[in-house]
């Protein structure tokens, strides 16, 4: 089997076959991935057409999303940041103080989880969830998405306790949930009650194995043309750009999530090892057989056991059990 999964093949599913703990619906929803992809991302155009593409796929997976989780919706500035601000229709007296910050993937260069990474946290949490629409690259580079996040934040912070805040994000936004936490650190700021990094890399300087892995979706050259763009020719080895060269000591409890399938499951796995080195509380959950940011494939049970693990971590530490 180890064998038949190192072919070239067109499908994830020809490629490699799905062990039995996989549910239905993810074989049939995941058997079409592509064994890899790729674009120009230097290419004004084409990101154009990417952020073209990641509005119209957000805007459908936030429809059905809805049905499941009901919330509301708005637009709105926080320090003169654009952000969306996710809303349950019946939070708690209690919940009113909790607020969670999100950090959208995308590659650094389009929007591709603010709807869809916060609806479902917010109906679960039953809290307000503030996504970051932070500056793109190419026309953004380092370090102005973090600052933006940090900026949110440090406004946020004049009407809640940072007990009270969450900070996390997928892929992109994961990478920038680490640098965020170590700017913090380096500025003395107070840290929020727990992070989420799911998907996601503290060291933009090195490939992990599964970034080199022909049999997982998604390129890892174009990872690396999308880190090039986003440093914008800063030193990759920066503790504030790559995490995992920071000291650790003293970040708040952070979940991590990847899969197996996963093309940043290595950098997830060595940034928890980081952390638990450095006596942060950690935990890891890797699902089976699971994609990069599979949560985003509604209709797979997958997609809500990562969704409810999220929440229950958050709603955990926001509570002071810990």
């Amino acid at each position: 089997m180890a064998g038949e999964c190192a072919k070239p093949s067109d499908t994830r599913d020809a490629l490699c076959p799905w062990p039995g703990v996989t549910s239905p619906e993810a074989k049939q929803a995941l058997s079409r991935l592509p064994v890899s992809q790729s674009h120009d991302p230097d290419a004004q155009p084409v990101v154009g057409q990417l952020r073209e593409t990641a509005a119209s796929v957000q805007k459908a997976v936030a429809a059905k999303q809805l049905k499941r989780y009901p919330v509301d919706i708005a637009e709105d500035t926080v320090a003169g940041i654009p952000v969306k601000v996710f809303t349950p229709r019946d939070m708690p007296d209690a919940n009113r103080r909790h607020i969670l910050i999100n950090v959208h993937g995308g590659g650094f260069a389009v929007d591709s989880g603010s709807l869809s990474e916060n609806i479902p946290i917010a109906y679960l949490m039953k809290s307000k969830v503030i996504a970051v629409l932070y500056p793109l690259s190419p026309e953004s580079r380092f370090p102005a998405a973090r600052d933006a996040v940090i900026a949110v934040y440090t406004e946020i912070l004049k009407l809640h306790r940072p007990a009270d805040v969450v900070l996390y994000g997928t892929s992109a936004g994961a990478v920038l949930t680490g640098e965020v936490a170590v700017r913090l650190k380096a500025l003395h700021l107070p840290m929020p009650a727990a992070l989420g990094f799911f998907s996601g890399s503290a060291d933009l300087s090195r490939q992990g194995s599964s970034e080199l892995d022909p049999s997982i979706p998604q390129g890892g050259q174009a990872l690396t043309r999308a880190i090039a763009q986003y440093a914008g020719g800063h030193a990759l080895t920066d503790p504030m750009l790559s995490p995992l060269f920071a000291d650790l000591a003293g970040l708040p409890p952070t979940l991590l999530i990847a899969g197996t399938r996963d093309i940043l499951l290595s950098q997830t796995t060595i940034f928890h090892r980081a952390l638990r080195k450095a006596g942060v509380p950690a935990e890891l959950v890797v699902f089976e057989a699971m994609p990069h940011a599979h949560w985003s494939y509604l209709d797979i049970p997958e997609s809500a056991e990562a969704f409810q693990a999220m929440a229950d971590f958050f709603t955990q530490h926001l509570n002071g059990d810990h």
